[in-house]
């Protein structure tokens, strides 16, 4: 149970896809301009998250290693198709706001670097916690975003305004620029709730790649010598 719950806890925070492993950058940086949009593109990557993982974990064996990758393309693309014609007929504002980036989930680098990393590896039930987890983070992390710009941008968080007339909107942070600082100051709060203080590994110069040629290392065997 321990071992589940690690996995899934894994996304939220300590990998978090977003803000720890800098993948899917780019729907993260371009549909938070409002916290619906990122809650509608977090939601609609968790389900092919989920969905992917529990299918190629089952097919992992049979799917050939040599095809592997067209392989997971054409079953992300089978999802992302099912969940785009699901928005487009119960969420059009939604589908109308994210645009291309809805279909565009199909070359999502979280999703299909989970399936290779993880799904491929991995049983079902971890590969479906792993997707869950995984999408939960992004969704979270793409929340802050949205709320963050939205209401500094706009005054306002899902369309609602707060502090009418109390705070003029900074317009800056609903463009490219604002998204741009916004990602940064969250990947700083997320390092430094994960703890990530960790130093520069020393290889040493016996595992160096450049020992050969390095100019240092044969002043030093000369010295030695």
């Amino acid at each position: 149970m321990k071992e589940k719950l690690k996995v899934f806890s894994n996304g939220l925070l300590k990998e978090n896809p977003s803000l720890r492993l800098v993948l899917g950058t780019c729907p993260t940086l371009a549909v938070t301009t409002a916290a619906s949009n990122a809650i509608g593109m977090g939601i609609a990557a968790t389900i092919v998250l989920v969905c992917s993982n529990a299918v190629i974990s089952l097919l992992r064996k049979i799917i050939p290693d040599k095809v592997r990758i067209p392989a997971y393309i054409t079953i992300i693309a089978g999802f992302v198709t099912m969940v785009q014609m699901l928005v487009k007929a119960y969420a059009p504002d939604i589908d109308k706001a994210l645009g291309i980036y809805l279909p565009l989930i199909v070359v999502n680098c979280i999703i299909l670097g989970r399936a290779e990393m993880y799904a491929s590896k991995h049983s079902v039930l971890p590969s479906v916690l792993d997707g869950l987890g995984m999408g939960v983070g992004f969704t979270a992390a793409m929340l802050a975003m949205g709320i963050i710009r939205e209401f500094f941008g706009t005054g306002a968080v899902f369309g609602v305004p707060i502090f009418q007339g109390v705070i003029d909107p900074i317009i800056v942070f609903i463009l490219p620029p604002g998204g741009f600082f916004v990602f940064g100051m969250l990947i700083a709060l997320a390092n430094k709730l994960s703890g990530s203080k960790k130093k520069p590994e020393e290889i040493g110069c016996a595992a160096c790649p450049m020992n050969g040629t390095c100019s240092k290392l044969q002043e030093k065997e000369a010295c030695d010598k």
